[in-house]
């Protein structure tokens, strides 16, 4: 099954779950079931908003590729309008993140063979919710006046009520969620990109004892009077894998590595290859397209695509989300054109963001797996224990050592 001319585009639509998690309720996240609840209200209207999109939701390139199947696998129900027409052209199942978090690294790091088997750091609801120690040194190391926030909150709506605020009094705004995040904002031109990321990198350091997965730096522009809108010079700094994952194991091999969007930032720069930014959803496929045409056999492209979750899901905007869904799907074809004879492409999610779920945090749910490719046999791959299946099937496809957690589906 491996081969030295296969290649291999993975692709991760940020937050995209299929619902149905067995362990949802230890995070409060029963019921939850992004993909189901989004074709539920299209169906009913509640997708419906003038200039973007309408009617009930349109993704006949993935349900060819077994999306709504892999729904009906994972909750027991096809959601509305996702029932194949016909017998599907991939292969297609659910994988189960058995890891101890519903975040970004965690999922990340689990689609590519590490999941995480230890206990992330979280800051408590409460307010102030950073320890002194903490924000003391954070003050002090970055010749601060002092922090505006320290609690849990919303990125948008904090820059909305404090965006004014820390422009006035050169405080950047500080906050976390219900995942192991330490989150900065502050205005581009005001505070300064340059000295946002400077004191991120500081915050990292800090971080570390607590066991934090990522600092965030939340660059905004504007002013009171237009608003606050945050930019796309984001900048993730993660703790490193905490074991050799699917990118290291290329890395020995020799193997060209490209990692598209925000991937880079999630591994912490380790074996992440070249490494290709881009701002929104489209642009960063984009990228990865554009990278794959002229990537060597054997190698692999890996790319996030962050607005699902960013820009619809904890905005709880499920028109906006509905569309984004639209526009990926409209755009397969062009990704299936582009796989050579022994190329494949793997269409997966890193844990869930429903959003017609209470509150503005990422939801436990099952995610799907659609792998396609010319060689590539359309078949059920039904529940796969672990995201870590990903990452085995990547490596036999590739002919390198699987290694790592997972079981190959070859």
């Amino acid at each position: 099954m491996g081969s030295q001319r296969a290649r291999a585009l993975l692709i991760v639509l940020d937050s995209v779950g299929i619902g149905g998690a067995q362990d949802a309720q230890a995070y409060g996240d029963v019921g939850a079931d992004t993909v189901g609840h989004i074709a539920q209200a299209c169906a009913t209207g509640g997708g419906d908003r003038e200039g973007i999109r309408s009617g009930p939701l349109h993704l006949p390139h993935l349900v060819e590729l077994g999306l709504g199947l892999s729904c009906e696998a994972s909750t027991g129900r096809i959601p509305p309008n996702l029932a194949p027409r016909g017998e599907p052209r991939g292969a297609y199942g659910y994988g189960v993140e058995t890891s101890r978090g519903k975040d970004t690294p965690s999922g990340h790091w689990e689609i590519a063979g590490v999941p995480v088997d230890f206990d992330w750091g979280y800051f408590p609801a409460l307010e102030p919710c950073f320890p002194a120690d903490l924000t003391d040194a954070l003050i002090r190391e970055g010749e601060l006046p002092g922090i505006l926030g320290n609690r849990h909150a919303s990125g948008t709506a904090i820059v909305d009520e404090l965006g004014a605020e820390s422009i006035m009094t050169g405080r950047p705004i500080c906050y976390t969620s219900v995942d192991s995040v330490f989150q900065i904002a502050a205005h581009e031109e005001a505070f300064g990109l340059e000295r946002l990321y400077a004191l991120c990198r500081i915050g990292r350091r800090l971080c570390d004892p607590y066991r934090v997965g990522r600092v965030i730096a939340r660059p905004f522009v504007g002013d009171a009077e237009s608003g606050f809108t945050r930019t796309a010079n984001r900048k993730d700094f993660a703790t490193p894998a905490p074991r050799p994952t699917l990118l290291d194991r290329l890395h020995e091999a020799g193997r060209s590595v490209v990692s598209v969007g925000k991937i880079g930032d999630i591994f912490a720069h380790r074996s992440t290859g070249t490494e290709v930014k881009a701002s929104g959803n489209m642009a960063m496929l984009s990228a990865a397209l554009d990278a794959f045409a002229s990537l060597p056999e054997g190698g692999f492209v890996f790319v996030n695509l962050v607005d699902f979750d960013t820009e619809f899901g904890h905005r709880r905007d499920v028109p906006g989300y509905a569309a984004a869904l639209e526009a990926f799907d409209a755009r397969v074809p062009e990704i299936s054109a582009r796989l050579r004879e022994d190329d494949l492409c793997i269409v997966t999610a890193d844990h869930g963001n429903d959003p017609t779920f209470r509150g503005s945090d990422h939801t436990r749910e099952h995610t799907p797996i659609l792998c396609f490719g010319p060689k590539v046999a359309a078949k059920p791959l039904g529940r796969r224990e672990s995201l870590a299946d990903i990452a085995a099937s990547v490596s036999v496809r590739l002919g390198i050592e699987a290694g790592g957690a997972g079981t190959s589906w070859w």
